[in-house]
């Protein structure tokens, strides 16, 4: 069974007032790929609190996971382009995106690497 499938299970046998342990036993009557107790343990306490929602892999609200987006890519090489000396603080402060990004940009979108140091 898929963990949406496990998911929708378990609050029926919730629903049905049993406990997340004897839950848990009657998934393992039912299948190998069973969870394990503390996901069956927290599933259950999310129906406690009023979820209704059965998609245990649905997506969170909030700030998207994907920065470096063909536009912000395209303005870092341009700057690089521009200015071959140029700071990775300075194209923080040019792009508004954080130090981590603007390096993984540089290094695996873009392919540079720094050729000489001091």
């Amino acid at each position: 069974m898929k963990k949406n499938e496990f998911c929708a299970v378990i609050k029926y046998l919730h629903m049905k007032g049993l406990t997340p342990k004897e839950i848990k036993a009657e998934l393992n009557v039912h299948s190998i790929s069973a969870p394990a107790f503390a996901p069956v343990y927290n599933w259950v306490d999310e129906f406690k609190r009023g979820r209704t929602a059965t998609q245990c892999d649905a997506p969170c609200s909030g700030r998207s996971i994907e920065v470096a987006t063909p536009e912000i890519i395209n303005k870092v090489h341009d700057i690089v382009l521009t200015d071959r000396r140029v700071k990775v603080r300075e194209l923080v402060e040019a792009t508004g995106i954080s130090h981590g990004t603007v390096i993984s940009i540089l290094h695996e979108q873009l392919g540079m690497k720094k050729l000489s140091a001091r």
